[in-house]
């Protein structure tokens, strides 16, 4: 089954609820270095090119991404990890200590090399990533890390720190404060990360840990359940990059949800972005369902920037606006179009609903309308009156808002599935076209003063009245505007 977005609401709920919680967030720590330059020819020693470097900047990656998320999100985060002493190392405490909500509960046992990474980078295009790291990194043995923390989030980027003994004293620690254990893992045995709440691989990672395909919905499904039957973990999220992630839960159903078109430019860290919205989320008491849908948004606008980077709450809302809006303009469809939509979701077995009128200023008593409309069918229609409809109708001054405003207004209603417009006096050739089941009025009518009511009862169909609330119309918020109002 798929699952719909998190509408704007829900998504301003959640970045309140999560504001300010505590997030402990341990693994592997790594310097990220990008340096950006120009090429405009190729090196005469070798068939490669010479890049002109023109600036560096640097950045914690790894784990230290995933506390950057968390605090940008709003969160607090305690960040757990190894680093070196060592000149990188002072660099990445320093950023870190550069970071507001983010809590140094780093070690920095005696011996210890900083991971760095750095990428080369030309016209948007990373060229080469050189890794600077020893073989293994030391373990990470400061247990009070997780204390009083509402979320614990694993980073294992197969460095050395997350091992079995941090594992098991996660574990405990989520157990001991009713926190969520959420690994973001590697390698190709997930079974001993234990009894964790959710395990987050890529498609690649998810592929490599089973040795099954997953290039299609089955076969992801297929995967999912393999490694659920060969794990302790209660549930899996994967993700599939444009196609979003799909959420398995032990002894649960499986669900797909949809990808955010976005136009990437880099993927780095948009992992770390996941695991610091999927940890957020559930700290604050989100479903795993608006948990996946919070960290599809997120990770959807971080790839849209360049290098390691976060993402804050207000491009979120900015970012569910636009696709609100994206989606709002999808429901306003040319009557042919349409035409043929009512045929298929009626050959779906779904019951059509239509209903007409101006909509110039949308207020509560249109919401409470369509609603009401809504809930005495599958999907609904809504026929708006074009501009010069609704000045023959309401007079000079009228509308106050043209077609196109209004109709995506109202297209930006749950409730609504559909909008159109007729400029004939009445909407009877729509009804006549799409023949719905349901027609629907304000209560304000009688059924005999109901266009379309006969023809729409001669196929089978049913007329409704729905009610208005009262005190509220587009004339008098126009008078409360202009100071008309007695």
């Amino acid at each position: 089954m798929a699952e719909r977005s998190l509408d704007l609401g829900a998504l301003q709920t959640l970045l309140a609820q999560v504001h300010e919680l505590k997030v402990a967030c341990v693994g592997d720590l790594m310097l990220d270095r990008y340096v950006y330059g120009e090429v405009s020819r190729i090196s005469p020693e070798a068939p490669i090119p010479v890049l002109r470097a023109r600036r560096s900047v640097a950045m914690p990656g790894g784990v230290g991404n995933v506390a950057r998320n968390v605090a940008a999100l709003g969160g607090q985060a305690r960040l757990g990890a190894v680093v070196g002493q060592d000149a990188a190392g002072a660099e990445l405490t320093d950023l870190i200590a550069a970071e507001d909500q983010v809590e140094d509960a780093l070690v920095r046992p005696e011996g210890a090399a900083t991971i760095v990474k750095t990428r080369f980078v030309a016209a948007g295009q990373q060229l080469l990533r050189l890794d600077d790291e020893q073989p293994a990194t030391a373990a990470y043995d400061d247990r009070a890390v997780f204390k009083g923390t509402k979320a614990i989030l694993l980073s294992d980027y197969a460095k050395g720190v997350v091992d079995d003994a941090l594992i098991e004293a996660a574990l405990w620690a989520g157990r001991e404060y009713g926190a969520p254990v959420i690994v973001d893992p590697k390698g190709r045995d997930f079974a001993r990360y234990g009894a964790v709440d959710l395990i987050k691989p890529n498609a690649s990672e998810l592929a490599g840990a089973t040795g099954l395909p997953v290039e299609t919905d089955a076969e992801v499904e297929a995967a999912l359940a393999a490694l659920l039957a060969s794990t302790t973990a209660k549930a899996v999220v994967v993700t599939r990059a444009g196609k979003g992630m799909t959420l398995a839960r032990r002894d649960g159903a499986v669900v797909h949800f949809p990808g955010r078109a976005r136009e990437v430019f880099d993927v780095s860290g948009a992992g770390d972005t996941s695991l610091a919205a999927l940890g957020l989320a559930l700290s604050a008491g989100a479903t795993l369902e608006a948990a996946v849908q919070f960290a599809i948004l997120a990770s959807g606008v971080v790839v849209g920037k360049s290098g390691t980077a976060v993402v804050t709450p207000a491009e979120l809302i900015e970012a569910e606006m636009s696709q609100h809006a994206a989606l709002a303009q999808s429901k306003v469809t040319p009557l042919d179009e349409l035409s043929d939509q009512v045929e298929a979701w009626k050959r779906q077995g779904l019951k059509v609903g239509f209903t007409n009128g101006c909509f110039d200023i949308l207020h509560r008593g249109h919401v409470a309308y369509l609603a009401q409309a809504r809930g005495w069918c599958d999907r609904l229609v809504v026929a708006l009156n074009t501009d010069a409809s609704v000045r023959r109708l309401k007079g000079e001054g009228r509308p106050v808002n043209d077609l196109d405003s209004r109709a995506a207004v109202i297209g930006g209603l749950a409730s609504v599935d559909r909008v159109t417009s007729f400029d004939d006096p009445t909407p009877m050739s729509l009804i006549e076209r799409l023949r719905p089941d349901v027609l629907i009025k304000g209560a304000d009518y009688t059924k005999d003063k109901v266009v379309g009511a006969t023809e729409v009862e001669s196929w089978g169909g049913v007329v409704r009245l729905a009610d208005f609330a009262d005190g509220y119309s587009t004339t008098k918020t126009i008078e409360k505007m202009t100071g008309d109002s007695q």
